[in-house]
């Protein structure tokens, strides 16, 4: 590639592995490489990964993407960071030197701590933070390591040791050391963080015994935060967003008015609704959480369906019923509707607005005439169907209708899923033409903070909808349907009295 062509760089640090994508000044992947990383399971429930692979992975991931486009690091304009939010990491202020593996988000070490926690606490903590108390987040992961690593609280008092979500601490080591912060959105993961205020709440840090000195300092997503390492980047390249992989593909989506709404189809599903200045608090069993930004940033509403993809690696690994991922769609077509069986996939319970952690899969419905086929369908519906029991508790809790969903994800490729998901919503889906939105959304960031990028419209000029799915079905239809799942989440949830 020519040596005056700049693009931005985006560092996708993912729960698997860590991404570089380098997109030019259309928002176009020029390049992208990919490194996989280790994941350590020391006891049953609990998910750790070395530091030491994170940066590693990543800094190979950057140097390969480099390589496949032809790029030089002089040529990068700046770099933007996306990560998985809430793992928690503390290390050596001096030296770098991590004191424990980093503390996964998935991770349930401290879920006993946290019910504790939440029976005279969680009411407040929800109140600041927007967040349930629970060991998906930071806090008591954080708590755990200083309590548990000998000599962890001593030296944290005495400032010796730094926090960092995984965006701080590829910060504090892509600067040689020299930054210490985070973003409003990955701050906010932590419990421990005021949404209101836009502080770290002192409260909280008492409640969870978290020594301020050891938090970093917290700015827009979209900031100049440092520059690089000439020895580790090739180049002192500027560091200009660092972001929570959520936000960052709302932010890609360009989702930043008021109503706006992104659903990522992976193994789960993310969904988060943009809703302006007003910290909206949840009737329906939704976190209120902060958007991306480059100044105050706005609120969201966020719901989590715990198992999308993960359904069809079960109708492939589990079930055998198909051989691809990909087969799920053609075989679920091979039938003109699922005849009458529904599949509730609360493998692991449900999540956003049940949130029944009891709650098993079940298949209902099942007659003679039941094929694989059937299942399939049903199956796939089931991700559509969970979506919009999200969608309709943010509707309630905001009281406005979706108008439009935007999508992303790998499971969005699914013509299917995506049209019966326009169908039983009854409003447009758009699936963009470019599906790298979190490292997109990342590198518009970072590229807006630079100059590289003149300001969103003239992002939203360069997006190319790849397709839109307009609502196709009879409203009786989709009456009967939603009815249909009405009675299958019932049965699901339904405990027996004990005899």
């Amino acid at each position: 590639m020519q040596e005056k062509t700049r693009v931005i760089a985006a560092l996708d640090q993912g729960t698997t592995s860590s991404r570089t994508i380098l997109f030019d000044e259309h928002g176009k992947v020029v390049a992208k490489a990919m490194r996989e990383f280790r994941q350590i399971y020391p006891r049953p429930g609990w998910v750790e990964h070395d530091p030491r692979d994170l940066l590693t992975s990543q800094l190979e991931s950057f140097r390969a993407a480099l390589r496949a486009g032809d790029i030089s690091p002089a040529q990068v304009a700046a770099v933007g960071i996306a990560n998985q939010r809430e793992t928690a990491l503390v290390w050596d202020r001096f030296t770098g030197k991590p004191v424990y593996n980093a503390i996964v988000w998935q991770c349930r070490r401290t879920s006993a701590y946290c019910e504790e926690i939440k029976k005279e606490h969680g009411e407040r903590i929800y109140a600041r933070t927007g967040l349930n108390a629970d060991a998906y987040f930071s806090a008591s992961k954080i708590r755990w390591i200083l309590d548990n690593v000998p000599f962890a609280r001593s030296r944290a008092e005495a400032g010796e040791l730094l926090f960092g979500t995984v965006d701080t601490f590829l910060l504090w080591h892509l600067t040689g050391g020299k930054v210490h912060a985070t973003d409003y959105t990955n701050a906010s993961r932590t419990m421990l963080f005021n949404i209101h205020t836009l502080s770290w709440d002192d409260g909280l840090c008492d409640l969870f015994g978290i020594p301020r000195r050891i938090l970093p300092q917290v700015f827009p997503s979209g900031a100049m935060y440092g520059k690089t390492s000439a020895e580790l980047l090739g180049a002192e390249i500027p560091v200009c967003a660092l972001v929570g992989d959520q936000q960052a593909a709302l932010f890609g989506q360009l989702c930043v008015r008021e109503g706006d709404v992104k659903n990522t189809y992976g193994t789960g599903c993310f969904l988060l609704m943009n809703t302006g200045k007003k910290a909206v608090a949840s009737r329906g069993g939704l976190l209120t959480t902060l958007t991306a930004s480059l100044g105050e940033p706005d609120y969201a509403l966020e719901g989590s369906v715990f198992v999308a993809g993960a359904v069809v690696q079960w109708l492939r690994d589990g079930l055998g019923v198909i051989q691809t991922a990909a087969d799920s769609e053609r075989v679920a077509l091979s039938v003109p509707d699922t005849g009458g069986v529904t599949v509730v996939p609360a493998f692991v319970g449900l999540g956003a607005p049940h949130w029944d952690p009891e709650c098993r899969g079940t298949i209902g419905g099942i007659t003679r005439g039941t094929t694989a086929a059937h299942i399939v369908r049903a199956a796939l519906e089931s991700v559509a169907l969970q979506t919009f029991d999200v969608v309709h508790a943010m509707e309630q809790d905001r009281r406005a209708v979706l108008t439009r969903l935007c999508v992303d994800g790998g499971m969005s490729a699914n013509d299917f899923l995506m049209q019966f998901q326009a169908d039983i919503l009854g409003t447009e889906v758009v699936r963009p033409a470019v599906q790298e939105t979190t490292a997109l959304g990342a590198a518009y960031l970072a590229g807006l903070a630079c100059g590289y990028y003149r300001d969103v419209d003239s992002l939203r000029r360069n997006g190319e909808e790849a397709r839109v799915f307009v609502p196709q079905m009879e409203d009786a239809a989709r009456a009967e349907k939603l009815r249909a799942w009405e009675e299958a989440l019932g049965r699901a949830m339904y405990r027996a009295p004990l005899r």
